[in-house]
């Protein structure tokens, strides 16, 4: 699957990560699924990781709430989450496969490890030999980009 998301909104989920350094900084993400397989973002939630450490995150429930009702409002799907790793690779730890519980979400990935950010994004479902990961093709678009 392609997964499309604006310069701007990777700016702001970067900006966030740095601003959240040494912890993991996490949100939402919203958008749609567009006929021919390209996952658009549209909105990016930056929310708090109320673990405030650097291993792992859980979202605030009270933004999380309120990010969905957004999504409900403007007419977007929840399509995912994003979080940042400060000091490791842009790839799931084996938390983040544990606590991936939905099939159907993308999750992203900003590595900060190196000077340049890194930002993946995968789909993990469960199989019989525990979490299957597959990386997902992703493109940052700039502003004037048309979609597919």
């Amino acid at each position: 699957m392609l997964i499309t998301i604006k310069q701007a909104d990777f700016d702001r989920i970067y900006e966030h990560a740095l601003a959240e350094r040494p912890n993991e900084a996490c949100g939402l993400i919203a958008g749609h699924d567009t006929e021919n397989g390209v996952r658009v973002i549209e909105k990016v939630y930056l929310l708090t990781n109320i673990d405030h450490t650097n291993e792992h995150f859980s979202i605030d429930p009270r933004e999380q709430l309120a990010a969905i009702k957004d999504m409900r409002t403007n007419g977007l799907k929840p399509l995912g989450n994003w979080h940042s790793h400060p000091e490791s690779p842009s790839r799931p730890s084996e938390e983040d496969k544990r606590l991936a519980n939905d099939s159907r979400a993308s999750y992203l990935i900003l590595s900060l490890m190196e000077e340049k950010p890194v930002l993946n994004a995968f789909h993990i479902e469960s199989s019989e030999d525990g979490k299957t990961v597959r990386k997902e093709e992703l493109e940052i678009r700039g502003e004037d980009s048309a979609e597919e």
